[in-house]
């Protein structure tokens, strides 16, 4: 369960990322020659900004101790609750970036607020079910933190955070944008 822990801040990472550098699925549009307008820069970095929320919530994974089954459920779900958090922050970030100045832009946006929000409610939910499980059982909370995990896996798989690179104008913004530079940088791996 530890490495699903580590895997849970590197998919984070990744998603993260892929909102800034296009990734390397072939589905992106390769940016027009000539930069982005001033205008365009100034909204990726508002989208980028929001989104780099969820790095910045305190995320610190369970030490996983199955001598004190109790500890372990109250740990665990104390960090789902923490991955919750970090999603409902870049939601509602996303959600106040503002109008886009380039068409398609909102609606790439809109798109990522909905996929932290779903994100945010996955986690949220399984806070619910590892509370709820006996602590006399080590694995039966420990489930629905699994399931939440790799339901992160799948997101990140088809990385839904890309979606303003679909737009040429916002995707070059990204390359000057200060806060995309910058979310490049973060780092999201949780303290363990």
């Amino acid at each position: 369960m530890r490495r699903s822990l580590v895997a849970t801040a590197a998919v984070a990472a990744f998603a993260l990322a892929g909102c800034t550098n296009g990734g390397s699925s072939g589905t992106s549009p390769t940016p027009t020659s000539g930069a982005a307008s001033a205008d365009a820069v100034a909204y990726m970095d508002k989208v980028c900004g929001a989104a780099s929320e969820f790095a910045k919530v305190d995320k610190t994974p369970p030490k996983l101790d199955a001598t004190d089954s109790t500890k372990l459920k109250a740990d665990m779900a104390a960090y789902m609750g923490q991955l919750a958090d970090a999603f409902t922050k870049s939601a509602e970030s996303l959600k106040n970036v503002g109008p886009s100045p380039v068409a398609g832009g909102e609606e790439a946006v809109t798109k990522m607020a909905e996929t932290f929000t779903s994100l945010s409610t996955l986690f949220a939910d399984a806070k619910t079910k590892v509370e709820q499980a006996d602590a006399n059982n080590a694995n039966g909370g420990l489930q629905a933190a699994g399931e939440a995990i790799n339901k992160l896996a799948e997101f990140a798989a088809s990385n839904p955070l890309r979606d303003p690179n679909t737009v040429p104008e916002l995707q070059k913004a990204t390359l000057t944008a200060p806060k995309c530079q910058e979310m490049q940088r973060l780092d999201v791996t949780p303290t363990s």
